[in-house]
């Protein structure tokens, strides 16, 4: 991908973010190629949850090695919107690939996955239980409250909902057991990536990637990583040009792992994917918060207010990178 950098002096907008869709659809196909053939794998495995991320990810896929090589998996859970397990099956029909259902409920259930997570919001709701659901959302950046401030909201059978603030061990607790959902789909993706000589593709955009929106060996596992480096608008253009169903194109991006509907603005990002992109590439590319501002329709302060939780966000997650520490390199196998 080949975005030259705005002066200073020239107008910075969505289009500065516009890219040769055919060629970079050609250079990341030959690049998971090349990948393959230096691990030695013959497919990929990926898991495929209705959203524009993994559906792209799969026309990639397909180009790259055939539909015959491409496995998909759906894996809902107590709390998964129908809705994902109905598109995703969209996205496989269209682009002929070989998909099958694994439930991972009932592997959730028998960890305590739930259990534990109703436990710590019972600290704070003592008569959460059935017919009872709940999501976690952050303050808003733009008001100068802090990313790192989260709040639960429950909703109870009658459909009232309250929002209260959480003391540390209780977000984390949740946030813990939450992760078990994504740690065991990728369980689930590795066996059957073993099973036939795949790899395992993960499909995190560049906003997600850079930003720590992902879960240590769950979603942050995989083999290849083949959009990465795109920002989440040109994965929507990639989609158009790839052929990805219109009604999946047109679907907000949602986090799908809570009980209540969530959408990613709600749960970890300040803005709007456009405008969380726009933001992230004028950070990256020194421009100012001035031309940032006008090409977001926000303030100066709004979009400083917002590179403060960027490099903030960098810093809280830049464990999630890194590979196991060691004491000393290991010579005879440092890459």
């Amino acid at each position: 991908m080949n975005i030259a950098p705005v002066p200073k002096s020239v107008a910075f907008s969505a289009e500065t973010l516009k890219i040769d869709g055919a060629a970079e659809i050609e250079r990341i196909v030959a690049g998971l190629r090349t990948q393959l053939r230096g691990m030695r794998k013959r497919g990929l495995v990926l898991g495929l949850s209705g959203g524009i991320d993994s559906s792209v990810s799969v026309a990639l896929a397909v180009r790259a090695v055939g539909a015959k090589n491409v496995f998909c998996l759906f894996m809902p859970e107590n709390d998964s919107d129908p809705e994902s397990l109905r598109l995703g099956r969209l996205v496989a029909e269209t682009f002929g690939v070989a998909a099958v259902v694994e439930d991972i409920g009932p592997s959730l259930q028998a960890m305590g996955c739930y259990e534990r997570r109703d436990g710590f919001i019972r600290e704070l709701v003592p008569e959460y239980g059935a017919g009872w659901a709940s999501k976690i959302v952050i303050a808003n950046s733009l008001a100068g409250e802090g990313y790192n401030i989260s709040s639960l909201v429950v909703q109870d059978p009658a459909g009232n909902r309250t929002k209260l603030r959480m003391p540390p061990a209780v977000y984390l607790g949740i946030v813990a057991a939450t992760n078990m959902k994504q740690r065991t789909r990728k369980q689930i993706e590795y066996y059957h990536a073993d099973r036939l000589n795949f790899a395992v593709l993960g499909t995190p955009n560049r906003l997600e990637y850079d930003q720590g929106f992902f879960v240590k060996n769950g979603d942050g596992a995989a083999d290849v990583k083949p959009i990465a480096h795109l920002y989440k608008s040109q994965v929507y253009a990639l989609a158009a040009d790839l052929g990805i169903p219109e009604e999946i194109r047109r679907r907000p991006p949602t986090t799908d792992t809570y009980s209540l509907e969530q959408t990613q603005e709600e749960f970890y990002f300040s803005l709007p994917y456009d405008r969380m992109d726009l933001c992230l590439y004028g950070l990256n590319n020194g421009l100012s918060a001035e031309q940032v501002g006008a090409a977001t329709k926000l303030s100066t302060v709004e979009v400083e207010r917002v590179f403060a939780d960027i490099a903030a966000k960098r810093r809280a997650t830049r464990y999630l990178h890194l590979e196991p520490q060691l004491v000393e390199p290991v010579a005879e196998i440092a890459g």
